[in-house]
């Protein structure tokens, strides 16, 4: 018997939808069910045939099991080993090598020093930073957001140099990401499964959270497969098996502005039920699919294009 874990924290109508769709298809040798730690000795299986992670970005321990568990042979989605080193300015200059639009960029080092450094921590950082050369590239207004982090925390809009440096005073130790801001006409959420499977759903970052997937936007059939295009190439260069790519469209140009989304919302109180219905049955679909395919000897981990090949010492962006 294969068994399907699924990995989850507080949230309950997805993985709970998740595994009764996956065991209502009577699949012989398949079954799924929430996932079990009662001890993980290094080096040995998990149990499972596949696991789908939707916790492990908040629990340092889940993270550990979920390598352990890969090494020891089961799938995992996504892939831990590059959901632990990948971050959001990585993506950001990824995106701009690969020909995907993306708001103007900087990173910037912590306002408060990390523990146990001091200011010969830093002999290589100028200080100060060339600020009037950052803002000039960015331009005010600007979104000032943690470079790894998620979930709308630690977001400011920032309306010039003044309020700029107010608000950096409140960031402590993140390191923060200054980004322009793309003045959008319309915005989408996009889920990305299995690196082949797309939904694009309108939506509006601007209302209250519970509101943000009732937007009315309408893309054109050209617009959407334009969006479609820029979904797929993100995931296959990052190797995503699960995630959301936010696309701002401005003067018709699709701004790809959060794209490292590897445990996405997926609550049927706030996507909906189109789109819940959607996510479940082709997550299931997806699971199923690694299921079937483990044991074989093979490596089913997904790794994306990027790792592939820098792996062998040569990338080609125009793929």
């Amino acid at each position: 018997m294969k068994k399907i874990g699924i990995l989850y924290g507080k949230e309950r109508s997805f993985p709970e939808a998740l595994i009764a769709t996956i065991n209502s298809k009577n699949i012989e040798g398949i079954v799924a069910e929430p996932v079990l730690i009662s001890k993980v000795m290094q080096g040995e299986a998990s149990g499972y045939a596949v696991i789908i992670d939707r916790i492990s970005q908040d629990v340092p321990f889940y993270r550990a099991f979920l390598k352990n568990a890969a090494v020891s042979g089961t799938v995992v989605i996504n892939n831990p080993f590059w959901f632990s080193a990948d971050e959001k300015f990585f993506n950001n200059c990824l995106a701009t090598k690969i020909g995907v639009p993306v708001p103007k960029t900087v990173i910037l080092p912590s306002h408060q020093l990390p523990d146990d450094t001091s200011a010969q921590s830093f002999s290589n950082l100028a200080y100060p930073l060339e600020w009037e050369s950052i803002f000039n590239y960015v331009g005010f207004p600007a979104y000032m957001k943690p470079f790894a982090g998620g979930g709308w925390k630690n977001v400011y809009r920032v309306e010039n140099k003044a309020d700029f440096f107010k608000k950096h005073t409140e960031t402590g130790q993140l390191v923060m990401l200054l980004q322009e801001e793309i003045v959008f006409e319309e915005y989408y959420r996009c889920y990305c499964i299995g690196g082949k499977h797309v939904r694009i759903m309108p939506y509006e970052p601007r209302n209250p959270h519970h509101l943000r997937y009732q937007a009315t936007f309408v893309p054109t059939p050209e617009k959407l497969a334009e969006m479609e295009t820029i979904v797929l190439k993100i995931n296959a260069w990052l190797g995503y098996d699960f995630n959301t790519v936010e696309l701002a469209l401005r003067d018709g140009v699709p701004y790809a502005i959060d794209f490292c989304n590897p445990s996405p919302d997926a609550d049927k109180n706030s996507v909906g039920e189109a789109n819940f219905e959607w996510v479940v049955e082709t997550a299931a679909n997806f699971a199923i699919e690694k299921a079937l395919a483990q044991g074989d000897g093979k490596d089913h981990s997904t790794w994306g294009e990027y790792v592939k090949h820098s792996s062998k010492g040569v990338i080609n962006y125009e793929l």
